[in-house]
């Protein structure tokens, strides 16, 4: 599809405030949240998927969160979303960042742990199911979220409102995700279109930031076993407001 990108402001209405999460633990510290939402079949799903050897989507950053790497500053606060065995976490604290890698599955957390001691990095990782979890309030100067549709429509839109909900005011958001097309491929993701995005779906969650980047557009990824083809991508970096 024909890519897009530019600067753009949306309105929005006022947002209430939020409650601020529980308090940030120690760098390379371990924290739970309770648990969980996700299914235990989810669970255990991906567990078994991280237990084999090796790492199931590499150990090298996503490509797109890689591009965008003149737009983050060393001492930033990052929280990688749903970072998995924490390749993209892993990267942004080779970049200086204070990272804060969330997922919901020990096994993948505990490579992403050992992945930054290799790396001579430290991370911050958190075990919790991101339905539930209390996103922290104005948090964060940077929240990267990559291939993070495993949430159908429901629990997506909680995790949105989270993501943005954490950004300090100015932060930034890197997103980068899936098309419906991308089921016909069938190269990365899960087979369920409803768990993709589109760019209308993308500019309604994401309503009063401003858009620093916004394409569509299909490519040939390697990542892992895990995504691995020609896929249906579609990306977003997006600024908070004051």
């Amino acid at each position: 599809m024909r890519g897009h990108s530019g600067y753009a402001k949306l309105r929005c209405k006022p947002r209430g405030a939020r409650n601020r999460g529980p308090p940030r633990v120690a760098r390379g510290s371990i924290q739970r949240q309770p648990l969980r939402t996700m299914t235990n079949e989810a669970l255990a799903r991906w567990n078994e998927r991280f237990s084999a050897p090796g790492y199931l989507f590499g150990t090298a950053p996503n490509r797109f969160l890689a591009s965008a790497k003149h737009l983050l500053r060393p001492g930033q606060r990052a929280l990688a979303v749903a970072d998995g065995e924490g390749r993209n976490g892993v990267w942004l604290a080779q970049q200086g960042l204070n990272v804060t890698s969330v997922d919901f599955s020990p096994v993948a957390l505990a490579k992403a742990r050992q992945l930054a001691e290799q790396s001579g990095v430290t991370i911050e990782t958190i075990e919790a199911d991101l339905a539930k979890w209390e996103w922290p309030a104005a948090a964060y100067d940077v929240v990267v979220a990559i291939f993070i549709q495993f949430a159908p429509p429901p629990m997506r839109a909680k995790l949105f409102a989270g993501m943005k909900s954490a950004l300090k005011p100015q932060g930034l958001l890197i997103l980068e995700g899936y098309r419906p097309q991308q089921v016909d491929y069938g190269t990365g993701g899960p087979p369920n279109r409803e768990n993709m995005y589109t760019r209308e779906l993308l500019e309604a969650a994401f309503t009063g930031m401003e858009i620093l980047h916004f394409k569509e557009y299909d490519a040939a990824i390697e990542e892992g076993s895990g995504h691995k083809g020609l896929s249906a991508l579609i990306d977003l970096i997006a600024r908070k407001g004051v």
